[in-house]
């Protein structure tokens, strides 16, 4: 990260601080419409275009250690096998045979052999994902096995973090992460490890969960003793970018703080200012939250399963302790975390009960929760505002607050 960019934003963080009022000529935001949260049709919609047609955090490539390593990726519009093939590149594949379509992969994760047999029929494959034979060849003598290969999703890294896209209109990874990709460059993140991964199945509408990390304002009520009790809330300043993506910086309530649970653990030695006395919390568009501390990164990955049910992922990232198992130190840390997780979800499923209530019309957000006025923006850009019934439309307003590369 460059000197400008660390000093605009440790200014951004001074101007919080010292503000007893909104920014002048800043908009007033209109109410989300509560039926963003209930109504089937523009789940459906939303589902397509966002979670079916986007770029998406799928794994680590901790997961996939050696040839043949493979996971299924069950979050997108059908399940998709991610494999690493026998020239060690990472691909990506619908978990599905050519033939009748029967799963290739039965369990959720393991090792292909190096001929990946279908269980049904017996049409093979290799680990790259091409058809190598048929079985019964001498009823199939118009089979081209160029053309019945495994039917293959875009699939590209970042860093260590593998991403997937159905959609062939999206622009590269690359493109899709910028411009908030350039302020966590200066991060190894080619060698940050997995963790640990945790799984939590909640009864509510996945927004009313991603919503709540994309603010500080809940860290008073919510986090007494975590959260709030490290960061000052009225210090936080806000990013936009493009693409939906977003980030809050929260300086640390006390100058050169250290967790006393992350003494002794590795850290990454390019950290900056930025990483050490505050908590940047990057929101990868629509749904990976990546605060970053010097030490690690406890990250959510939030789903959509139906209207009224999600499941949300933590999963934590770190620099490299060397061979052998993660050190004990984590065992404390991971369940501080795991606390404020809890923390965080209590109010999930109960909401989930008063969301379609008369009493909730709709959602009225503050200066400080313009990053969920930004995702929704997002959304609507990825339907199309002609594909959405006029009383669910979010008004577009924050065009002038996103930042430009660089910017």
């Amino acid at each position: 990260m460059d000197a400008a960019t660390i000093k605009r934003w440790l200014a951004g963080v001074a101007e919080e601080r010292a503000r007893t009022t909104l920014p002048d000529g800043f908009p007033v935001l209109p109410d989300i419409p509560a039926g963003r949260y209930s109504d089937p049709e523009f789940f459906a919609r939303e589902r397509k275009a966002v979670w079916h047609g986007n770029w998406l955090y799928a794994g680590h490539v901790d997961q996939l250690p050696e040839p043949g390593s493979f996971f299924v990726w069950r979050y997108g519009s059908a399940p998709i096998l991610v494999v690493r093939g026998d020239d060690g590149a990472i691909r990506a594949f619908y978990n599905t045979c050519r033939h009748r379509g029967a799963p290739i992969a039965r369990v959720d994760e393991g090792k292909l052999s190096r001929a990946v047999v279908c269980g049904y029929h017996g049409w093979t494959y290799d680990r790259q994902g091409e058809l190598r034979g048929v079985s019964e060849r001498r009823d199939w003598p118009a089979v081209a096995a160029s053309s019945r290969d495994l039917v293959s999703v875009r699939c590209e890294l970042l860093g260590n973090w593998i991403f997937l896209c159905e959609s062939a209109d999206e622009p590269p990874l690359a493109g899709f992460l910028e411009p908030l990709a350039q302020y966590v460059r200066h991060l190894p993140l080619e060698s940050l490890r997995l963790v640990s991964r945790s799984r939590h199945e909640v009864a509510c509408n996945a927004k009313l969960l991603i919503e709540n990390f994309l603010e500080a304002y809940h860290f008073r009520m919510l986090h007494p003793g975590t959260s709030d009790r490290i960061f000052d809330n009225s210090g936080t300043s806000i990013h936009l970018w493009e693409n939906g993506h977003s980030m809050m910086l929260s300086p640390n309530r006390r100058e050169n703080w250290v967790d006393p649970g992350t003494i002794g653990m590795p850290e990454m030695a390019s950290a900056t200012v930025i990483e050490r006395g505050h908590n940047p919390s990057y929101s990868i568009f629509p749904n990976f939250i990546v605060p970053i501390s010097p030490t690690g990164m406890p990250s959510v990955c939030i789903w959509p399963v139906s209207l009224q049910a999600s499941v949300l992922e933590v999963l934590w990232f770190a620099p490299d302790w060397g061979g052998g198992e993660r050190p004990p130190l984590w065992e404390k840390r991971i369940a501080n975390f795991d606390r404020i997780v809890e923390e965080d979800i209590q109010f999930a499923e109960p909401m989930q009960a008063t969301v379609t209530s008369p009493g909730f019309t709709g959602v009225p957000l503050s200066y400080q929760e313009r990053r969920i006025y930004h995702w929704h923006e997002e959304v609507d850009r990825r339907i199309g505002v002609e594909r959405i019934a006029p009383g669910l439309r979010v008004e577009p307003l924050l065009a002038p607050y996103v930042e430009p590369a660089g910017g």
